[in-house]
């Protein structure tokens, strides 16, 4: 199976992993560039120092090409991207933020950028500046999708772009692959399906709930991380989104995420409010988003945990590895495009 994707990352399938945060560890991105697709690791949870160990340990677990993530809004992120550029990782694909600095550093030594989009209008300026990619983020995806569908929305970028798309959101199966190639994708981006596989570190409680529930029971709203973002349907996740902006949490939940990504307070509490009010804002509302995140990921919390999930959810049944499941996703797409052929023909 060859498109451009496969071509300009040098992998086997035109497949890629989400860069999830907490889902998207060494283990699951190894597994994922394995079996022949491209895994992205997740960084926003990560210290620099702690992003430079993930990408050597997913160098000890294969020699093939993977990717990593940088959400540029976050306060963090001048240091992840310093640390991704140093360990010069083969791609690199960020979010909410202009990427031209990454990509003329990654292009110095060979690298490939991605921009996640949900739009033209960004994804003009990522092909502009130098992107080597874009991901499309449908509505109906995980976390941060906007107001137009997969199905309008990769056709649209195809046509006003030159560089690959790649499409994300409402993806889980060999149909999914092959409906986006019709429309014109190069690839496909999955983070909701590959968090029920086997080597995802997803909790067990909500690898079930995954499987149980279905492709109504999410949430879409800004209300819940400040962003439209879209959840699985829980009385934890209906709580946060009634409640909304909660300052005094944020307060105490922004000083956890100093901890984690080894940040003195101080500094980035400075580092937020010097963007002014509106981004401080947002970050305070990302702040109790990503508690709510971990603990929902890490330990199964079903009071306080909201776990981010694509309408896709209603399409898992199963818990496969990641190698079964690339494997079946190639081969039904692959026998959909001969039965479309008989078809059309």
């Amino acid at each position: 199976m060859k498109t451009r994707i496969t071509e300009l990352f040098g992998i086997k399938y035109p497949i890629i992993l989400s860069g999830m945060s907490f889902i998207s560890v060494p283990k699951l991105v190894a597994a994922v560039s394995n079996a022949g697709g491209l895994g992205i690791l997740a960084t926003a949870p990560l210290s620099g120092a702690e992003t430079r160990k993930a990408v050597q340990e997913i160098r000890e677990m294969t020699d093939k090409p993977f990717g990593a993530n940088a959400a540029l809004l976050f306060p963090s992120a001048a240091e992840i991207v310093k640390v991704l550029l140093e360990e010069k990782v083969p791609v690199i694909n960020f979010a909410l933020g202009k990427g031209d600095r990454i990509v003329k550093s990654a292009h110095a030594y060979g690298g490939k950028v991605i921009a996640t989009v949900v739009g033209s209008r960004h994804a003009l300026s990522a092909q502009e500046y130098g992107c080597d990619a874009v991901i499309s983020t449908g509505h109906e995806a995980a976390a941060h999708g906007d107001a137009l569908t997969t199905f309008i929305l990769v056709p649209t970028l195809v046509d006003a772009l030159r560089i690959p798309v790649i499409a994300a959101g409402g993806i889980g199966d060999g149909r999914g692959l092959a409906a986006a190639l019709v429309l014109g994708a190069d690839g496909v981006a999955m983070g909701s399906r590959f968090m029920s596989t086997k080597e995802s570190p997803l909790h067990e409680t909500y690898k079930r709930l995954s499987i149980e529930k279905k492709a109504t029971d999410t949430l879409f709203s800004a209300r819940f991380d400040g962003l439209p973002c879209r959840i699985l349907k829980t009385d934890a996740a209906e709580r946060a989104i009634k409640r909304g902006f909660d300052l005094p949490a944020s307060f105490f939940n922004s000083r956890e995420i100093a901890r984690q990504v080894n940040v003195p307070y101080r500094k980035l509490f400075f580092n937020v409010m010097v963007k002014g009010w509106k981004n401080a804002k947002q970050l305070a509302f990302l702040a109790n988003a990503y508690k709510a995140f971990r603990i929902a990921i890490e330990e199964g919390d079903l009071k306080g945990g909201v776990l981010p999930i694509g309408q896709v959810t209603g399409l898992i049944n199963d818990e496969p590895t990641v190698d079964e499941l690339i494997e079946r996703i190639v081969a039904d797409a692959k026998d959909i495009q001969r039965k479309m052929t008989e078809k059309i023909c």
